[in-house]
């Protein structure tokens, strides 16, 4: 039964040689300041939509084949099945998000160190756990990180498909666990990763230690389990009829309008979770007035509302039946599980706005918007995955804008009156229900103009009328920082700096160009990839300052350094080491949106963290690492 009121809805040989790390040009050369342009947002009141295109960077993907001749032997928790009444119990009780999983404590699980460590090839160490939970469709494994070695390599997989991997570096999960401090909440939550969710009622986790990295040195901890007790997987032939008819059936097949194929492909499913409960909304990826390719994405803050929420976000693209009214699923579906940054969230349009970690899957729409008040009466349409369903489509007609209470925690609000931050819309067709919060309403154009909040239609009450948050009210308050800043000076964009760890050299290696990214990745066995470092900048500024690189024939290891003197002792009294010229630039200066970054020599070849928590474990554990503080400055954001 709903709640009185309205209730949320919820290439090449011939290239590849200019990126090789024996010192062919990898890095960039010594260049002059060029004038810097201060940020500003342009006057812009409506976009097109845009596809992603083939040549898109997906960037390094999590999911890896690995050999199984290795697997150590897991320390294991089983979990008895959830009561159905518990479950029943918590859906009548539920948020207005559509909750499809459950937090369970795990009060007896051992500490991550005090697991069966076993020794690996190359001197470092692993250990496992199993979690299983009788009747469970996923897990997501709540672990509490307070020391790790940013060097360790943390598996995620099924013990029926163990050559399938889910793998995350430690310098990655640390950095998830900053941001989540440096948004202001350091929390249990906030100090939790949270594992993406396999679909299985069995995951293990298994931990690599680098050789040197003292396994009581770790302070993890699983705590919770979030239980999905509902089937969020991709169906099989024989599971989709069930699944296809979770949604009310008044609801309309997406695949069956054709007028909306772009737009489609910019909404995905989203799951993630909130206080160790797991939830599922919908959301729609945005263009912004550069086309840039950031993979804005738009949802409601009555979904997420934390950066510790935004980090557990998963989403499904293309999730929707393969044509109209068939019984067979997309093949383009995709699951991502890379988490995202909140850049905007507020009650006052329930509107929230991200930007997803992981690339957007080829053939992806940024959708357009239009940040104008929208005409009463005017045709309207939104995209929605209705109790997690696959991708419905309902049709209808904008009514009178109107003033709404805050929701409440049970997902109730009141709206009065005809004028205010929200638009009414009656449908003609289909309707909204759990699981749609978020979705994105469309005018006549096809573009985006807002965002839905609640309502209390249903395929037995057509008449009664849905709740969007404006985006134009949004869009001034806030979106048009990022969705229409003014066009970028090419010499003041910042890069990711790419780090890896040389098992044979015993050192790190930072690059900003993608092509070698890929190259070591693909070439060099012996490098760990550990994700992004931080952010520079790519081309000199004024008052910046570069980091000039080196190459050890001999020794295989790099030598970075943000000295000029220090660069001219390497090249005079250093043979050992080739100069590459300058990688990237940073700052010399702390500023309001800029974070120390953290020197340390070993073997005389400096490190570079800007992770404190880092920072403070090597501080703390490895004497053979000489702290030298903080060296320049960069960014933790693009």
């Amino acid at each position: 039964m709903k709640n009185p009121g309205f209730v949320a809805r919820m290439g090449m040989l011939g290239a590849l040689a200019t990126v090789l790390l024996s010192g062919c040009g990898g890095a960039g050369q010594d260049g002059a300041p060029s004038a810097a342009q201060t940020p500003s947002v342009a006057k812009v009141e409506q976009v097109d939509g845009r596809v992603q295109p083939a040549s898109a960077d997906q960037g390094v993907p999590h999911v890896k084949s690995r050999h199984v001749g290795a697997i150590p032997i897991p320390s294991r928790i089983r979990l008895g099945a959830l009561k159905q009444e518990e479950i029943r119990s918590a859906v009548s009780d539920a948020s207005p998000r559509k909750l499809v999983g459950l937090a369970r404590a795990v009060d007896a699980a051992p500490t991550l160190q005090q697991l069966q460590w076993q020794p690996v090839a190359g001197g470092g160490q692993v250990a496992a756990i199993s979690v299983s939970a009788e009747g469970a469709h996923g897990l997501r494994l709540g672990i509490v990180v307070r020391q790790l070695p940013g060097s360790a390599v943390l598996r995620l997989y099924r013990q029926a498909a163990p050559a399938t991997v889910f793998q995350i570096s430690g310098q990655e999960v640390l950095q998830r666990i900053e941001s989540n401090a440096l948004a202001g909440d350091r929390s249990l939550d906030g100090q939790t990763w949270w594992t993406p969710d396999l679909g299985a009622d069995e995951v293990t986790l298994e931990l690599e230690l680098p050789a040197g990295a003292d396994v009581a040195a770790l302070d993890m901890a699983l705590t919770r389990v979030s239980h999905i007790f509902e089937n969020l997987a991709l169906p099989t032939q024989e599971e989709f009829e069930t699944k296809i008819n979770d949604a009310m059936p008044c609801n309309r097949d997406a695949s069956c309008e054709n007028d909306y194929a772009d737009q489609r492909n910019a909404v995905a499913r989203t799951s993630f979770v909130s206080r160790g409960d797991a939830y599922t909304c919908t959301g729609t990826l945005l263009n912004d007035s550069q086309s840039s390719g950031t993979p804005y994405f738009l949802s409601a803050h009555h979904c997420i509302s934390s950066q510790a929420e935004a980090d557990t976000l998963e989403t499904n693209w293309f999730y929707r039946s393969s044509s109209c009214r068939s019984r067979t699923l997309s093949s383009r579906s995709v699951h991502r599980r890379g988490g995202a940054k909140l850049l905007y969230s507020s009650a006052s349009t329930d509107t929230a706005l991200l930007q997803l970690n992981d690339a957007p899957p080829e053939g992806a729409f940024f959708a357009g918007w239009d940040a104008s008040a929208q005409a009463k009466y005017s045709s309207v349409a939104t995209l929605h995955h209705p109790a997690g369903d696959m991708l419905k489509i309902s049709l209808g007609r904008l009514g009178e804008q109107t003033t709404c209470t805050a929701m409440s925690q049970s997902g109730s609000f009141d709206c009065e009156g005809k004028t205010g931050n929200y638009y009414e819309v009656y449908w003609y067709r289909g309707t909204t229900e759990y699981g749609s919060s978020g979705a994105a309403l469309l005018n006549s154009a096809k573009k985006v103009i807002g965002t839905l909040y609640g309502g209390t239609s249903s395929c037995f009450n057509m008449s009664a009328k849905e709740i969007f948050g404006r985006f134009d009210v949004a869009y001034e308050a806030g979106l048009k920082k990022w969705l229409a800043a003014a066009p970028a000076d090419a010499s003041n964009q910042r890069v990711a700096v790419h780090r890896f760890y040389n098992n044979r050299a015993g050192s790190h290696f930072f690059t900003t160009n993608v092509a070698e990214r890929d190259y070591v990745i693909q070439r060099l066995s012996d490098f760990a990839y550990e994700g992004v470092a931080f952010y520079a900048q790519a081309q000199a500024q004024p008052g910046s300052i570069p980091m000039y690189r080196f190459y050890g024939a001999d020794s295989g290891a790099h030598f970075f350094t943000a000295s000029a003197q220090e660069r001219d002792d390497v090249k005079n009294n250093m043979p050992q080491y080739r100069y590459e010229g300058i990688a990237w630039y940073a700052s010399p200066d702390h500023s309001a949106n800029t974070s120390p970054v953290f020197r340390f020599s070993y073997k005389q070849v400096p490190f570079y963290t800007i992770n404190q928590a880092e920072r403070d474990f090597i501080i703390a554990h490895y004497r053979e690492y000489t702290y030298e503080g903080p060296n320049y400055y960069a960014w933790t954001n693009p």
